[in-house]
């Protein structure tokens, strides 16, 4: 028995280990203009953190779509939220209040199971945006 819990304690470690976090601040201004997201796009792997920081005011990071049985986020404006990425696939995000303006991401876990299904939403979003129209497709190109 206690050889089976210090395997299981092991491998919990190293599951742990390979797990990698990442921050995307939320912005006014940055690299691609005005109301943006820092990176905009993110490969990760699945299991993998997203730190949304609130480093301008006014903002919030909610997912828009997910790959199937993925759980989606929805931070509060002005405040950082926490995205554990649990399935391979695309995720869309925005921000809420500057939609309109394309405040938009990308993240890309694993293989791109989904992108079918993200090219058909971005161009739902994209229905809301009034500026910056090309960067969620700059965006979704990257993903391979």
């Amino acid at each position: 028995m206690k050889r089976r819990l210090l395997f299981l304690a092991a491998a919990l470690v190293s599951a742990a280990a390979h797990t990698a976090e990442y921050q995307v601040e939320m912005r006014n201004i940055g690299q691609d203009g005005a109301m943006v997201f820092e990176p905009p796009y993110l490969k990760v792997k699945v299991g993998d953190t997203v730190h949304f920081i609130a480093v301008d005011q006014g903002h919030n990071s909610v997912s828009y779509l997910t790959p199937e049985g993925a759980k989606g986020w929805a931070g509060e404006r002005n405040k950082d939220v926490t995205a554990v990425i649990d399935k391979e696939g695309v995720y869309i995000y925005r921000c809420e209040p500057h939609t309109y303006m394309g405040m938009t991401g990308v993240i890309q876990a694993g293989k791109p199971v989904n992108l079918d299904e993200a090219v058909t939403a971005a161009k739902e979003l994209k229905k809301q945006f009034v500026a910056n129209k090309g960067r969620l497709d700059r965006y979704l190109s990257k993903v391979k």
